[in-house]
C-alpha cells in the first residue's frame, strides 16, 4: 500500500479506544479525534446523568461524526450508565434463572434504548462465558449460568434485543472466561481444560453470539493451552485461527483493556497493541490514559512504527481500521431503530424481571417473613475492578424504603458482627458469594447459632441454603434489592 507517514499515523489511532477523565472531552482527546482517533470507551467517572453524557458524546461527535462511542453496561453488577444509583436491570445470572428468553430480550432492548439515549456506538456486552468454575472471583452472576446452551440462548436473545435498538452489542470474553479462579485485572488466568472440552463447553455461546448477528467480539486477557501457549489477546491461532477461520466471524474484534495486568505484565503497551493488531485484533481498548494524552499518541507511534519495521503488516493495519469504520458505518445506519426504541418505554420491566429470578428455600414459605423493621447485616467483600464505582441500593436500603426504622450495619472481612442479642426485631443476614469467601462463611454461621431465626439473602451466585429462609436474588443490582425487599416484606 506505502502510505505516507501522516496516512499510517492516522490509521494507528483508527484502532485506538482509549479512555479519559472527566465529564467533558479533554483538549487532548479533541486534537485526537480530529487526528484520526477511531474510538473512545466511557466509564463511571465520565458519566454525570443521562443528559450530560449524551452532552459529552455529541461533543465527540463534532470533533469526529463517525467515532465509535463503547462503554461497559452490562445490567446487574458492571453499569456505568447508572454507576450513581446501580443498575434498574437485573444481570445475566438472574436472567438466566428466570429462563425466559423474550425476558431477556426486552430487557437488553431497553438497555439498547438507554444506551441509544447516550449516543453510544458500542456496548460491551453480553458476557456469553460459560460460569464453569463456581471459585470464579470476576464472572459469576455476570454470566447466564453454567449450561453452554441456556448460556447461547439468552446471549442470542440479549444481542438481539440490544441491536434493535440501534446499538452494536459485543459478546465477551472470547474464547471464555469461565473456568478460571483468577482476575485478569489482576494476573494472567488459564484456562486448562482440553480442546475437546472448550469446544462443547465454552465456545457454543460464542456460535450462537455469531449467528444472532453480534457485530463485536471482545477477547479475554485468558491463556488457553489447548489452543495456544501465547494469551489469546496475542494469539494469532485464537483470534484469527479459531474466531475468524474456524467460527466465521467478520466482525470487530476488540481487546479487554491492555493496562490489566494479565498482559500488563508481559509487554509494554504499545508492545501489547502491535502484537494484538498481528493476532487479529481490530481495536484496543485502554482504559486509562495520561493526563495530556501521551500514552494514546505512544500507541501510535509503536503501531506505525511496527508497520514501518515489517513487524505489522500494513494490510492487517488497514483491514483492522476498515473494520473500525465498518462498525461506525452500521451505527449510522440504524437511526432509524433508535428513534423507534426512544419511543418504546418499558416500564415495570427491571423489576418485574428481577422478581422472577428470586428463589426461596424451603421454596414453600407462603408468608412475608418481615413485618417490622429488621436489623440488616451486610456481609460485604470488595467488588472486582469490573464492577467498578457502581454503588446499587443495598437490600437494607431497600427494606427501609417499605419498613422505615429498618437499621443496616456493613461488615468486611476485617470486621465483627454487631451485637445480634435484640431478638425483638428480625435479622436479616446480606451475603454476595458467600460460597467463595471463608470469612463469609465464617461470620454467617457465628450470626446463625445466636440467631438460628435469622434470614439470608445471597445476591451472587448461591451456595448452600442457609437460615430460617434463604432468599437468592442472583444478582447484585438496584432492581434485584427492590425485588428481593417486596418479597421479603409481602409486596409480592
Amino acid at each position: 500500500m506505502g502510505l505516507s507517514g501522516g496516512e499510517l499515523d492516522r490509521m494507528a489511532m483508527a484502532v485506538l479506544q482509549p479512555g479519559f477523565e472527566g465529564t467533558e472531552p479533554p483538549a487532548w482527546l479533541r486534537r485526537a479525534l480530529g487526528e484520526g482517533l477511531g474510538g473512545v470507551v466511557l466509564f463511571a467517572r465520565n458519566v454525570a446523568g443521562l443528559d450530560g453524557t449524551a452532552a459529552l458524546v455529541a461533543e465527540l461527535r463534532r470533533e469526529r461524526p463517525d467515532v465509535v462511542v463503547a462503554v461497559d453496561e452490562e445490567g446487574g453488577a458492571v453499569t456505568r450508565l447508572e454507576a450513581a444509583r446501580g443498575s434498574s436491570w437485573p444481570g445475566n445470572l438472574a436472567l438466566g434463572v428466570a429462563g425466559d428468553e423474550s425476558l431477556t430480550r426486552r430487557v437488553a432492548r431497553q438497555i439498547g434504548r438507554m444506551v441509544a439515549a447516550a449516543g453510544v456506538t458500542l456496548d460491551y456486552a453480553p458476557v456469553v462465558d460459560v460460569n464453569a468454575d463456581p471459585r470464579n472471583p470476576v464472572i459469576g452472576v455476570r454470566s447466564f449460568g453454567s449450561d453452554p446452551e441456556e448460556v447461547g440462548r439468552h446471549g442470542a436473545a440479549w444481542i438481539e434485543g440490544l441491536q434493535s435498538a440501534g446499538v452494536a452489542a459485543c459478546a465477551k470474553h472470547f474464547p471464555g472466561h469461565g473456568d478460571t479462579v483468577t482476575d485478569s485485572h489482576l494476573a494472567l488466568p488459564a484456562v486448562r481444560a482440553s480442546r475437546e472440552v472448550i469446544e462443547r463447553r465454552d465456545l457454543p455461546p460464542f456460535r450462537a453470539a455469531i449467528a444472532a448477528g453480534v457485530r463485536a467480539v471482545m477477547c479475554g486477557h485468558l491463556l488457553v493451552p489447548a489452543v495456544d501457549e501465547l494469551p489469546a489477546t496475542l494469539s494469532r491461532a485464537v483470534l484469527t485461527g479459531l474466531l475468524r477461520q474456524e467460527m466465521g466471524f467478520e466482525g470487530l474484534v476488540v481487546t479487554d483493556a491492555i493496562e490489566m495486568r494479565a498482559v500488563a505484565a508481559l509487554h509494554e503497551p504499545g508492545e501489547i497493541a502491535v502484537r494484538a493488531l498481528a493476532a487479529g485484533a481490530d481495536a484496543i481498548c485502554v482504559g486509562v490514559s495520561s493526563a495530556r494524552g501521551e500514552s494514546v499518541y505512544a500507541l501510535r507511534d509503536a503501531i506505525s512504527g511496527a508497520v514501518r519495521e515489517g513487524r505489522l503488516a500494513e494490510e492487517r493495519l488497514a483491514e483492522a481500521a476498515g473494520r473500525v469504520r465498518d462498525l461506525a458505518a452500521w451505527y449510522d445506519a440504524q437511526a432509524g431503530a433508535r428513534a423507534a426504541v426512544a419511543r418504546d418505554a418499558d416500564e415495570g420491566l427491571g423489576l418485574a424481571a428481577a422478581t422472577a429470578a428470586l428463589r426461596a428455600a424451603p421454596a414453600e414459605q407462603a408468608t412475608a417473613p418481615l413485618t417490622k423493621a429488621p436489623l440488616v447485616v451486610h456481609l460485604a467483600a470488595r467488588p472486582s475492578q469490573a464492577v467498578g464505582r457502581a454503588t446499587p441500593l443495598k437490600l437494607g436500603q431497600a427494606i427501609e424504603e417499605i419498613l422505615p426504622g429498618t437499621v443496616t450495619a456493613e461488615v468486611d472481612d476485617d470486621g465483627r458482627l454487631p451485637d445480634l442479642s435484640e431478638t425483638g426485631r428480625p435479622l436479616v443476614i446480606a451475603v454476595h458469594d458467600a460460597a467463595r469467601h471463608a470469612w463469609m462463611r465464617r461470620l454467617l454461621d457465628e450470626a446463625l447459632r445466636a440467631r438460628p431465626d435469622a434470614v439470608v439473602v445471597e445476591t451472587g451466585v448461591p451456595g448452600p441454603p442457609a437460615g430460617r429462609l434463604y432468599l437468592a436474588t442472583h444478582g447484585s443490582s438496584t432492581a434485584s434489592a427492590r425485588a428481593a425487599a417486596r418479597w421479603l416484606t409481602g409486596g409480592v
